[in-house]
């Protein structure tokens, strides 16, 4: 049986979509990934395109609210960024709580390039963090 993991970030915009696009992606044999904010955005496109790079489609992803999981037995609820790890210092019915704290790509600056090579940073230690931690 797959276990179900949440990843958590204010705006479910960037960092937590990733994180369930690469997740799903490459462990799907054993995870179920799934991804929400404490409050409703949209995804960036900055954040599909660093997906797309990587040959991940999460252009189909939509924000999602956190009560939408409240009813979902989750094994593991990763919060990444510190505004939804104070939000949500706790999650209904989950197993276990992980709080990483990446860097927010959407508040990157300057050109689309300079904004580009933030997305693909962050990105990249999500990845690093997925494969360290949930591989097993």
């Amino acid at each position: 049986m797959k276990q179900k993991v949440l990843f958590i970030c204010t705006h479910n915009s960037a960092r937590s979509q990733m994180a369930e696009g690469y997740l799903n992606a490459k462990y799907s044999d054993r995870y179920e990934g799934f991804s929400a904010g404490t409050e409703v955005t949209r995804v960036h496109p900055l954040a599909i395109r660093a997906m797309e790079e990587i040959g991940i489609d999460i252009s189909h992803h939509r924000s999602k609210v956190l009560i939408e999981f409240f009813d979902l037995d989750i094994d593991l609820v990763v919060t990444v960024c510190d505004s939804a790890n104070a939000a949500c210092p706790m999650f209904p019915g989950a197993k276990q709580m992980v709080h990483v704290s990446f860097p927010d790509p959407s508040s990157a600056t300057g050109s689309e390039e300079e904004q580009m090579k933030i997305f693909r940073q962050v990105r990249d230690e999500i990845i690093t963090w997925i494969d360290l931690n949930l591989k097993k």
